[in-house]
């Protein structure tokens, strides 16, 4: 069993931080579920860390000995240390060391069918990033491209709004302007802006086309350095007295009227 002042715990502790977490390429994943994902996914797993606390649940059991048989390392903590590296409240008394699948903007390159991407600027809530994943995941969308200022990917509150989907679909951040412009203009990939006023009603946009979807700031929407150019600006009607949606909100609604006409198409 491992103690606080072991060099694994003092590791697992350092990952809670932006910076290690971009130096040594890995995050950390908790709870049953996101540990299957990660075992699961095209995702080096590198080690499982665990406590006795629900080790009666078989579907527990089975995931350790899923990671054992791997030949992935398996360590156990006491309860009380699992429960100070863990970032939820009510731990499920498992976690899981992951290794970044490191994605680049020619691995989104469209193939036979039309791409359909999602483009986030400087969405500052890591919950609305996960569930903007989340969202592009269950559309079918072929990757979510983060620019440089938008929140990290890999917080702990991001990762559990993807319910596992970081593992499903590409994800690549830090990406600026001018190199995702070049990109989709080379393989002629439309922009389609969602902001929130002014622009014409998302239903009348013909998103049966190659076009990668863009949502941005909770407060103020894309900045101006992604809306000039070539770029169709649209809004969701709203007949109601609310000011605005939330952006995973938004970009939910705007995956899914790609969605619909692609099916009606």
């Amino acid at each position: 069993m491992l103690s606080r002042q072991n060099p694994r715990v003092k590791y697992l502790r350092r990952l809670a931080t932006r910076r290690f977490r971009d130096r040594e390429g890995k995050f950390l994943v908790e709870g049953v579920r996101f540990v299957e994902e990660a075992l699961n996914s095209s995702f080096p797993v590198e080690m499982v860390v665990y406590c006795k606390k629900n080790s009666h649940i078989p579907r527990r059991q089975a995931l350790l000995e899923t990671a054992i048989s791997r030949g992935v390392p398996a360590v156990e903590v006491d309860e009380d240390l699992l429960s100070e590296l863990a970032d939820t409240d009510t731990p499920q008394g498992v976690l899981a060391v992951v290794k970044w699948r490191r994605y680049e903007l020619d691995d989104l390159q469209p193939g036979s069918d039309p791409s359909l991407l999602v483009l986030v600027d400087a969405v500052a809530d890591p919950g609305n990033l996960g569930t903007i994943v989340r969202s592009a995941d269950a559309a079918g969308a072929g990757g979510v491209i983060l620019l440089k200022g938008t929140v990290d990917m890999f917080n702990a509150k991001a990762l559990r709004a993807t319910m596992g989907s970081i593992f499903h679909i590409p994800v690549i951040q830090g990406i600026a302007v001018d190199e995702v412009k070049a990109f989709l203009k080379h393989y002629g990939i439309k922009l389609v802006a969602g902001i929130p006023r002014g622009g014409k009603p998302v239903f009348e946009s013909d998103l049966t086309a190659s076009c990668a979807l863009v949502v941005g700031s909770e407060s103020h929407g894309p900045g101006e350095a992604i809306l000039s150019g070539a770029v169709e600006r649209v809004c969701i009607p709203m007949p109601g007295r609310a000011e605005s949606l939330n952006v995973a909100v938004s970009a939910a609604i705007l995956l899914y009227e790609a969605v619909r006409q692609r099916s009606l198409k």
